[in-house]
């Protein structure tokens, strides 16, 4: 097996632990309560995951620049063929 594999099989197997232990913890308690807790931090932790990608994607969109618009674009590409043409009239002169 190559290292792939089995990274693939050890996520595998702790997801399927994890998936039994989870299960364990809400339906067969161990200690009265624990139930609670357990819901109440998968809650907490499904609640926190989704605001924290909506905040991460905020600050994206906040510290990005914006894009340039088809005008500004359309004036650099005739500036970079002006420059082009101008310096081959220039290497065509020398020669």
């Amino acid at each position: 097996m190559n290292k792939d594999n089995v990274i693939g099989a050890a996520i595998l197997i702790a997801s399927i632990v994890v998936i039994a232990v989870y299960i364990w913890l809400t339906f067969l308690p161990p200690l009265a309560g624990v139930d609670l807790l357990v819901l109440k931090l998968t809650g907490s932790v499904a609640v926190a995951a989704v605001f924290g990608i909506l905040a991460w994607i905020g600050y994206t969109l906040a510290t990005t620049p914006p894009p340039k618009s088809i005008d500004d674009i359309e004036k650099e590409i005739e500036k970079e063929t002006e420059q082009e043409k101008s310096g081959e009239e220039a290497s065509q002169q020398k020669t």
